[in-house]
């Protein structure tokens, strides 16, 4: 481990780093280097853990018991406890309190059904029996669902290994049993499909004592059958008798020792197996592995770095009692949400959204199309103006036949007609007023730090946006009330009495020509419940007709809808959430193929507005008929003869034609009302007043306290930096200071196939029976054919051991041949010579 002083730094500091970011739920993902445990059930994972930290922690029993990630992350300390992250500044120094905090914490996330949960469990384990690891114990491989567990449980812990297996930061521990066909190892064949190189796969072998009599896996650990590029250690796990009589993992460690001394199969390679060398491998592995993905781990460093100096620069000489801090801070603010503000109702935000209208384009769309469209709604009902004209001229005549159209009836009908403008004028008002409060939350949303500077600025200024609805209101009633005050028979644009009674008595629209008023995407609802009951086409509407396509190419003409006679009205469809309307024929009339009105859906309710505004244009008006009932019920004014009909007529004529000019100026004025008094005046005092009112009403001390939040935030995001810098620190150190063992060559590796069929499933190759007779393939780090090579192995007999000489006075036995470690391991140097013993056996 010398010459990796530097590394062994490094491991606390991204532990530290990833619980950091973890807690806090940043997107930043550093992926950190680590070894995740992939197995089998009962493969023995969870006792190799436990071998490491020398506890007895981990949940025991039948089927699958890791059923979330264990995040273990083992540090080498002078104490002896543990903490989970879940839990911050609790600390356990009684292991069987960690177990049951584990099952349940699984329990809280998962149930008690045996499901499983990618959300992972971190523990940090504090011990002067370990070294710096952090591994990750996933749930054991399985191929049959256990009591209440989902039908898809194997795909579904499949899918778990490889979200952690398949980062190229991520080492893979794959544990078999040495009793199984290691052919069949579903641990091995699952790191050869994210690892088909062989670069992060590390082999164990567990349940050495369990082999049947006769047998050993001296030819897999010494990589001479399915060999791998890293390597295999062995390992001898506590027996289930000995977890249950709760032996000593101390005892088991030193059973571990002399079971390997003893084995006539394994004594030669006693040094480098057991517990104690696989951790101590695997801590050398980590290391090696973070200095090879260092590059990559600086890059998102440094990112990170320049992503938080910003914030870090405002925090170092950071005073939150600070009055000049506080009064600077406030001023900034409410001049950063005057400038937003101004800017979201102008249009010039550096913020655009492209889902929606917002500020000042959703007033303008409420000004031009909404506005209009509720207008037009309460302008043309034809069929009730013209018979409110004929009641009102017989009740001017009363008992007397009129020979003359009476004044009268002019004045009263148009007067009833601009009393309606009402309603549409201070509905306009609500949706401006409505906007203009989501403009003030939206731009507050930067002083989330300070929630009573926010919701102070939030309540003068909505405040003051009622007060000045109050004003535009009556300021537009006001209006109204002009115009029913003086009926100007004389302005320019209005007919006169001559004209309206010359007037064609064909009302047919005047058509300036077939220009395109609008195109978009609409979904048509006429369709059989066969193909779908729906579907969404390319519509192009004109002063004359609709026409749809298929796409916006315009090349496949599905049908062409003339406007003559089409009335349009709002629908409530049952099988669509969608907001629609309909287009008929006032002539009842089919308007397309066997339907007798067209219906039609939009994506939303301001597209939909936003349509009927277009149709109004092209001349397409709202039905009222809906609203009159049965009108047969109301009051018939009976048989019009001719002469009272010329009389309707003229007075319609009248009436059409100063509504225009009283429209026209209705259209023209409330927009800009609502502009002067309320949009204008609010951003007016925004600028110039609210400082002043938030001095006046407000102490500025608590005004500027920060939120609980902000501080934490702001305490996590200055350790998080200085961590990060740390980390970059011992990064740079590192890359001068220490050495790693080179990656091992690649070795032989195509007996272990990826079966592609099945998740796991399907015939297995069975292991190669190894050759006893012809010259093993050379080992990975070892001498090859010029070197001393390893013999061929007779049947069992007394270990050879160094000695100086023979018993009995024989000549000297040879020393054994120094021999590199297992893969990536630097080289173990041969014991001392000892005097030989007497035979045992």
């Amino acid at each position: 481990m010398s010459g990796n002083v530097g590394m062994e730094q490094l491991i606390p500091i991204v532990n530290k780093l990833q619980d950091a970011f973890s807690s806090l739920g940043t997107p930043l993902s550093l992926d950190l280097p680590q070894i995740a445990v992939v197995g089998s059930q009962s493969a023995g994972k969870s006792s190799v853990l436990e071998n490491f930290v020398g506890k007895d922690f981990l949940p025991r029993g039948s089927g699958i018991v890791t059923r979330r990630p264990l995040v273990l992350q083992l540090i080498n300390s002078k104490a002896e406890y543990a903490e989970f992250l879940h839990q911050k500044n609790k600390y356990y120094s009684d292991f069987d309190q960690v177990r049951k905090e584990i099952e349940m914490e699984t329990d809280r996330v998962t149930g008690g059904n045996k499901g499983i949960s990618n959300i992972p469990i971190n523990l940090r384990v504090y011990s002067p029996n370990v070294l710096n690891l952090t591994l990750i114990d996933l749930p054991g491989m399985t191929k049959v669902a256990v009591g209440n567990q989902p039908q898809d449980i194997e795909i579904q812990i499949r899918s778990m290994v490889l979200e952690f297996i398949s980062k190229e930061s991520c080492l893979i521990l794959a544990v078999s049993p040495a009793n199984t066909d290691l052919a069949n190892s579903d641990a091995l064949k699952i790191a050869k499909e994210v690892d088909p190189q062989g670069m992060r796969t590390i082999g164990v072998i567990t349940k050495l004592d369990l082999m049947d009599e006769g047998t050993d896996a001296r030819d897999i650990l010494e990589n001479r059958t399915l060999p791998l590029r890293r390597g295999y250690m062995g390992v001898v796990n506590r027996s289930q008798k000995d977890i249950e009589g709760r032996k000593d993992i101390r005892a088991a460690l030193a059973g571990e020792r002399k079971f390997f001394l003893s084995h006539p199969a394994y004594r030669h390679m006693a040094d480098r197996m057991g517990t104690p060398y696989l951790q101590k491998i695997l801590n050398q592995q980590l290391t090696n592995h973070i200095k090879d993905t260092l590059p990559a781990l600086r890059n998102k460093l440094q990112s990170q770095l320049l992503a938080m100096e910003k914030d870090v620069e405002e925090f170092k000489n950071f005073r939150p009692d600070d009055p000049a801090r506080k009064t600077k801070a406030m001023m900034q603010m409410c001049t950063q949400f005057g400038s937003d503000f101004e800017k979201t109702i102008e249009g010039s935000g550096a913020e655009i959204s492209t889902l929606e209208l917002s500020g000042g384009a959703k007033i303008n769309r409420i000004f031009h199309e909404r506005f209009p469209f509720e207008l037009v709604k309460m302008e043309f009902d034809e069929r009730e103006l013209r018979r409110e004209i004929g009641i009102i001229i017989k009740n001017i005549h009363a008992i007397r036949t009129g020979l003359f159209t009476p004044d009268m009836a002019f004045e009263a009908v148009v007067k009833k007609q601009i009393e309606k403008l009402k309603g549409p004028s201070l509905k306009c008002v609500d949706m401006v007023i409505s906007e203009l409060t989501n403009v003030v939350h939206k731009c507050s949303s930067k002083m989330t730090r300070y929630p009573r500077l926010r919701e102070e600025v939030e309540r003068i200024v909505n405040t003051r946006i009622r007060e000045q609805e109050q004003r535009v209101k009556d300021q537009l009633l006001l209006l109204v009330d002009v115009q029913l005050s003086y009926m100007n028979t004389n302005h320019e644009d209005f007919i006169g009495f001559a004209k309206a009674q010359d007037k064609s008595e064909n009302t047919a629209k005047r058509k300036v020509g077939n220009q395109v008023i609008r195109k978009g995407w609409l979904t048509l609802h006429n369709i059989s419940f066969m193909k779908g009951g729906s579907k969404e086409f390319w519509f192009v509407l004109t002063t004359e007709s609709l026409s749809w396509f298929k796409d916006e190419e315009e090349g496949d003409k599905k049908y062409m809808l003339t406007l003559e006679g089409v009335k349009l009205r709002d629908v409530e469809k049952m099988l669509s959430r969608r907001p629609m309307f309909a287009l008929f024929s006032s002539e009842h009339r089919n308007v397309y193929k066997d339907y007798k009105q067209l219906e039609l859906s939009g994506e939303s309710q301001d597209d939909i507005d936003s349509w009927k505004a277009s149709f109004l244009r092209a001349g397409v008006y709202p039905d009222r008929s809906q609203e009159e009932g049965n009108t047969t019920a109301k009051d018939d004014i009976g048989s019009m003869d001719p002469q009272l009909e010329r009389q309707v007529e003229t007075i319609r004529n009248l009436v059409d034609s100063y509504m225009k000019i009283v429209n026209k100026t209705q259209r023209d004025l409330v927009p800009k009302t609502i502009m002067f008094l309320c949009v204008n005046n609010v951003q007016e005092f925004i600028g110039a007043e609210l400082m002043a009112h938030l001095y006046s009403t407000v102490d500025q001390q608590s005004l500027m306290e920060e939120s609980q939040e902000e501080a934490q935030r702001r305490e996590e995001l200055l350790r998080m930096y200085h961590a990060t810098k740390e980390a970059l620190n011992i990064i740079g150190d590192i890359n001068i200071t220490t050495n790693s063992t080179p990656t091992p060559p690649p070795v032989d590796n195509d007996w272990l196939h990826i079966d592609q069929t099945t998740n796991g499933g399907g015939s297995r190759p069975s292991s190669p029976k190894p050759s006893r007779g012809g010259p093993p393939p050379p080992l990975p780090n070892r001498p090859g054919p010029g070197g001393s090579s390893m013999p061929n192995r007779p049947a069992p007999s007394i270990p050879n051991r160094p000695a100086p000489t023979a018993p009995g006075g024989g000549p000297p036995i040879p020393a054994r041949p120094s021999s590199a470690g297992p893969p990536g391991v630097p080289k173990i140097p041969d014991r001392p010579s000892i005097p030989s013993r007497p035979n045992l056996l």
